[in-house]
């Protein structure tokens, strides 16, 4: 009977749901400035070795404008673990955009990260898509925050007549970017895949993938 019980309990273990961690994993330590250097192979860095100093964790990459002068219209700094290795084990990430007017930051996901969108300066229309494709997209103005979850489809646009800025803070010290229309047209998915999901001709979708195909 013991016997019995204790089988029934490990299937009952076996199919209950489990509890996971959605973002990236709690740090073990105080700190663990990532060696970017080292060859060891981890889902994050090792960290370094020696003792790390004040300076490893303030980094200075925000504080200049970033060219705009590009067809979105858009600066952008990114600081990420790559460019700030304090960040590493602390699941976060923070990104400087600079907008001209009309600037635009195409729809995208951070496929690891959910982002606070802060605006600092200027009046910007974003807005996110969830997965039953429902836009959620308001105006953002100056001092105001708007939150994108995890993973989903959004985009920012510079709605105001002069230039714009605003910082991104994200949930992940390695959140990722993949934009949308790269993804879908300049990934290399087959043409016939493209006309189908699109609902257009091959010399249509010949056209649309034109901007996005390296060029030979």
């Amino acid at each position: 009977m013991a016997a019995a019980a204790v089988m029934l309990l490990l299937v009952a273990l076996a199919f209950s749901p489990s509890t996971t961690n959605a973002y990236d994993s709690d740090p073990l330590q105080d700190t663990c400035v990532a060696d970017l250097k080292s060859k060891l192979s981890v889902n994050g860095y090792p960290c370094k070795t020696s003792p790390p100093s004040a300076a490893d964790f303030v980094f200075k990459g925000l504080a200049t404008p970033a060219s705009t002068n590009n067809a979105n219209g858009l600066g952008a700094v990114f600081g990420v673990v790559q460019a700030f290795p304090a960040l590493n084990t602390l699941g976060l990430s923070i990104a400087r955009l600079d907008f001209a007017k009309g600037g635009l930051v195409p729809p995208h996901t951070h496929p690891r990260a959910s982002e606070l969108f802060h605006v600092l300066e200027g009046t910007i229309y974003a807005g996110f898509i969830t997965t039953d494709n429902k836009l959620y997209a308001a105006t953002v103005n100056k001092g105001e925050v708007m939150a994108f979850p995890k993973g989903l489809i959004h985009f920012q646009v510079n709605a105001g007549n002069s230039t714009a800025l605003a910082f991104a803070s994200l949930s992940s010290q390695s959140p990722g970017f993949q934009l949308v229309a790269n993804a879908l047209l300049g990934s290399g998915i087959p043409d016939g895949v493209l006309s189908k999901t699109l609902f257009v001709g091959t010399n249509v979708v010949d056209k649309l993938k034109a901007p996005f195909v390296p060029k030979k």
